[in-house]
């Protein structure tokens, strides 16, 4: 019972963590890709500045400026932006193992869907996530790279494959979570191993009197803009639990592909709208897209109340 208490804290404490980071975490990326889009040429000429963005807030007025590739000299002080997208994914990480992991047989494996020792669905789940990054990383350095829309469609089929390859041997709803780890699995990823690297090298460069590598700077910019589309389908996942009406129906995979493309579409309607650009017809269809599921029989039912983490 002691046990059990203490697993009951922890599991509040890391909840509460993962929100917390996760705010801060998708409230900068949002408001960077905003940044990018509201950016305009300067008014007055400066050398190697790109753009500028004038705003006020809480009383007071700011100045954005955004260089081309880096300014003359590096300031005394440059805020990184990285722990935010670190801390949400070790404390995501950290809740899955407590719940799903270490209790394998209660909430990972589900008889009624296939016959599993814990252990090997346990190792189903590590490799999903590792091999969805692999995949992911390898598809963004292929001739795909260069064409953001197919790119977008390849992606967008081996998600909708892998959680239909997960509903087959995982319950519905750990194979839902883990869907929504494997997208936020990527999106650390794409912070620690190309945004944040990126950024490194463009300073190191700088300190050593040399021109900053433009290509990276590009390519740590399209990995930011495809963490901003994923950051809705990732949200979603995170609160499935609440709706078995979605994870427990027969057709869990068709609904949860179709809410991965109503986030998408409707924040590539958000960019656009930054942008100044008015695709009204994008954010009624996605809203259309939420309309009630026909009735089916559940293939997991809900489960009772207090029975679920």
């Amino acid at each position: 019972m002691e046990a059990e208490h203490l697993r009951q804290w922890l599991n509040l404490a890391l909840r509460w963590s993962h929100v917390i980071t996760g705010i801060a975490w998708i409230g900068t990326s949002f408001y960077f890709n905003w940044l990018n889009s509201r950016i305009a040429p300067p008014r007055v000429a400066e050398p190697g500045v790109a753009g500028e963005l004038w705003s006020v807030h809480g009383g007071g007025f700011y100045r954005m400026v955004k260089y081309s590739v880096a300014p003359d000299r590096l300031p005394e002080t440059l805020h990184w932006f990285k722990w935010e997208a670190y801390a949400t994914w070790i404390t995501g990480f950290a809740l899955l193992a407590l719940i799903y992991y270490f209790q394998a047989d209660v909430y990972l494996v589900d008889p009624r869907v296939a016959d599993l020792a814990p252990v090997a669905a346990v190792g189903i789940g590590l490799a999903t996530l590792a091999g969805g990054w692999l995949v992911y990383d390898r598809l963004c350095k292929s001739r795909l790279g260069k064409r953001p829309r197919q790119l977008g469609t390849v992606g967008f089929l081996v998600a909708t494959a892998v959680s239909w390859a997960l509903l087959q041997v995982l319950s519905s709803r750990a194979a839902y979570v883990h869907v929504g780890a494997m997208l936020g699995t990527i999106m650390a990823a794409n912070v620690f191993r190309v945004i944040i690297p990126s950024q490194r090298e463009m300073v190191e460069a700088m300190a050593g009197g040399r021109p900053p590598d433009a290509a990276r700077g590009k390519q740590a910019a399209l990995r930011s803009l495809h963490n901003n589309y994923l950051t809705l389908p990732v949200l979603f996942i995170m609160v499935s639990g609440h709706y078995a009406a979605t994870y427990g129906h027969a057709w869990n995979w068709a609904i949860l592909a179709g809410l991965f493309l109503i986030g998408v579409g409707t924040r590539h309607w958000f960019n656009l709208r930054n942008q100044g650009r008015r695709n009204v017809w994008i954010l009624p269809a996605a809203a259309a897209g939420t309309r009630p599921v026909p009735a089916a029989r559940c293939r997991t039912p809900p489960p009772a109340t207090g029975t679920r983490p």
